[in-house]
């Protein structure tokens, strides 16, 4: 049985680590800091793996309990609780593990900066955050957890505050995900209104209750109590996991430290929205339209943003929209009712991710914190720890056989292929998407791998000769980044990270290869996730693929042969080594044969100047022409200054009856007499 008191202590261990670096951090010093933070995580995370292991091999049963009463009106009450099942489970093992491993990378990679115990007192508060997002059994606390990682995540993008480009990448972070929120809210409030209650347990219990409801009629039709739920929430997703149009925020969070740019886009925030979706299957399998639109967004996301690490040259920013990708797989599997695909595919990525992210801070420390890849090249021979797990991150990115990666995402693709059998246009776009994502997948991973490790050394040239200077009609932003790079280039020999660095990378790559193959049978294609996860029958797209497909995790890894994704990922590999190996001049070539489409990833779409010179510039000259025409023309011009205006004339006028003579009194006492008279003459005639 599952004690309330290891649950509290996991949640509250980070907490009191923050608090301890972040209001004595003087007194503690850099040691002390680093110390309180990495112990309270390493206790939450040795208590998440005991209650892991309690639920998935000592048989006990789910833990749902309400440890505090916040507040109750009439009927309504709000509670501080956790719900662990196998699902929660396997998300705090997930979290604390990679948190943990951050905390310890982050004394190599943070030892010379002056925010040294903020930093750690800020990275264990996110991970108490987000240890109460995954934990809670109500909708109430899940918004606080959903709000608390927004809140320090904005605190670490924006770490380096001296920074412009620092300041404008947490802010745009801060911004978009309230346009997520707001609609996660609608989707909660709508949850309270129609239930009358936030509990998990209830909720779905009565989840068949709102089934047929309908609300009133938009655009000519009356909508689905439980689409306009599901999509509500969802679009809260949209924003914290980075779906398309709200994907906007996360490759500018790379201006953060390394360290957080692996937590925020492995284990944590970015999945918290996957996480969400899967918890709430009870509601969403209530709703065919609102999974094919997650479905949808899923996909566009899947292809389109890993496009775009096609052309990035930063090494943060290829792994970040690599993210972005990955994260659409996740979606297409929620759309598609693989719920234990997609937080499957979370928890392999969490590992690979995460390594390759601190390979990359790896990278940045051994060349003297240069991030351009066109000024790197031949560094295998120097970092070789870096090189070798790297290599294992990519591998497990690509899908290559056996890795944690192919199972994963082999399984979400096989299921997107189950569905578009079922299904129409959305299913064959979905399923098209994700396939052809695999090439691009491998493609940009094997690019970053051979312009960072192999090659020709670059990093002894002052300025690179393929550096392009920003556009004239460029951001401002993008104008201050690109500055920024080329205050960088300077000549320096590289060196292999020290072990504070190197030892997280060699722990992350261990799960990275071997997890998949161990964890593939019972956590896809058996029952470990039932009581958590709800499918309906005919929605169960991964019970096909097990029926037909799954015969053994050796079995599994060795159809390779007859999936097409993995004859992309290799085609994705020829080319990357072709063009960027053996042929590195057919590159620029390439750029300028296809210049436009070129053109066009580098501008990401437009999306950042949709969102930036449309949304964002649009609202600041909405807000101009509402402060003069209604605050300073109307308000103060018309009723405040014209009202005192107004009075003023009038008394001006009247001041003057006031003449100070006794004639002009009786004369006007006569003359109001009169007209009393006629007037009284004229009612009674």
């Amino acid at each position: 049985m599952l004690s309330q008191n290891t649950l509290l202590v996991i949640a509250l261990a980070p907490l009191f680590g923050a608090i301890v670096a972040g209001l004595f951090g003087r007194q503690i010093g850099r040691a002390g800091a680093h110390w309180v933070t990495i112990l309270g995580v390493a206790v939450s995370c040795a208590l998440s793996v005991q209650v892991f292991y309690q639920l998935a091999f000592a048989g006990a049963a789910p833990f749902n309990e309400n440890i505090y009463t916040w507040f109750e009106i009439g009927s309504y009450s709000a509670h501080v609780g956790f719900m662990v099942d196998r699902l929660t489970a396997m998300m705090m093992v997930v979290v604390t593990f990679v948190s943990l491993l951050v905390h310890i990378y982050t004394i190599g990679y943070m030892h010379e900066d002056p925010g040294y115990q903020r930093f750690f007192s800020y990275i264990s508060l996110f991970t108490f955050s987000m240890l109460m997002l995954v934990m809670s059994n109500n909708f109430l606390q899940l918004f606080f957890g959903w709000e608390a990682v927004g809140l320090v995540s904005y605190l670490l993008i924006g770490f380096w505050y001296k920074r412009p480009t620092a300041i404008f990448a947490n802010l745009k972070a801060f911004l978009v995900n309230r346009v997520g929120d707001f609609g996660f809210l609608l989707g909660i409030a709508g949850i309270l209104y129609w239930f009358g209650t936030l509990d998990y347990a209830t909720v779905f219990a009565r989840a068949t209750e709102i089934e047929h409801l309908t609300m009133v009629e938009l655009i000519g039709r009356d909508w689905s109590v439980p689409t306009f739920i599901c999509i509500c929430l969802f679009i809260g997703a949209m924003g914290k996991s980075a779906q398309v149009p709200l994907h906007v925020w996360l490759p500018d969070s790379m201006e953060g430290p390394t360290p957080i740019s692996a937590l925020i886009h492995a284990a944590t925030m970015v999945t918290a929205g996957i996480f969400m979706v899967a918890r709430m299957s009870p509601l969403f399998e209530l709703s065919d339209t609102a999974l094919a639109f997650v479905l949808f967004i899923g996909a566009t996301t899947a292809f389109f943003t890993g496009l775009i690490g096609i052309v990035q040259n930063d090494i943060k920013r290829v792994v970040a929209y690599s993210t972005l990708s990955q994260l659409g797989y996740m979606t297409v599997a929620l759309g598609v009712s693989a719920y234990a695909g997609a937080v499957y595919h979370l928890m392999t990525h969490a590992f690979f991710k995460a390594l390759l992210f601190l390979a990359a801070g790896s990278v940045i420390i051994g060349m003297h914190h240069e991030q351009d890849m066109r000024r790197m090249g031949g560094l295998r021979k120097y970092m070789p720890v870096t090189y070798a797990t790297c290599l294992i991150g990519t591998l497990a990115l690509v899908g290559f056989p056996f890795f944690s990666g192919y199972y994963s995402k082999d399984s979400i693709i096989e299921a997107v292929k189950v569905a578009m059998g079922r299904g129409g246009w959305v299913q064959a776009y979905a399923y098209w998407a994700v396939l052809l994502g695999v090439f691009v997948t491998s493609f940009y991973s094997f690019r970053l791998l051979y312009l960072t490790f192999h090659g020709k050394e670059r990093f002894h040239d002052r300025v690179g000769q393929d550096y392009v200077a920003p556009e004239a009609d460029s951001t401002e932003h993008e104008q201050a980044l690109a500055h920024a790079h080329e205050d960088h280039h300077h000549a320096h020999t590289p060196h292999e990270s020290p072990w504070v660095v190197t030892l997280p990378l060699v722990l992350l790559a261990i799960p990275s290869i071997l997890i998949g193959f161990f964890t593939v049978g019972p956590m896809l294609f058996s029952d470990f996730f039932e009581g958590a996860i709800f499918v309906r029958e005919a929605n169960d797209t991964l019970a096909v693929v097990g029926r037909e497909l799954f015969h053994g995790a050796l079995a599994f890894g060795l159809h390779f042969w007859a999936s097409p994704a993995f004859w992309l990922a290799f085609a994705g590999f020829a080319a990357a080594t072709y063009i960027y190996l053996f042929n590195p001049s057919l590159a620029d070539r390439l750029k300028q044969m296809f210049a436009l489409p070129y053109r066009v990833l580098e501008n990401k779409y437009g999306f950042d100047r949709l969102w930036i010179d449309g949304f964002a510039k649009g609202g600041v000259k909405l807000g101009e022409v509402s402060y003069k025409a209604g605050d300073t023309g109307l308000i103060d011009g018309a009723i405040v200054n014209g009202s005192a205006a107004l009075v003023d004339r009038v008394a001006a006028v009247v001041r003057r009856v006031q003449s100070g003579y006794l004639y002009h009194y009786a004369f006007a006492m006569i003359l109001g007499l009169i007209v009393m008279l006629a007037v009284l003459i004229r009612a009674l005639s």
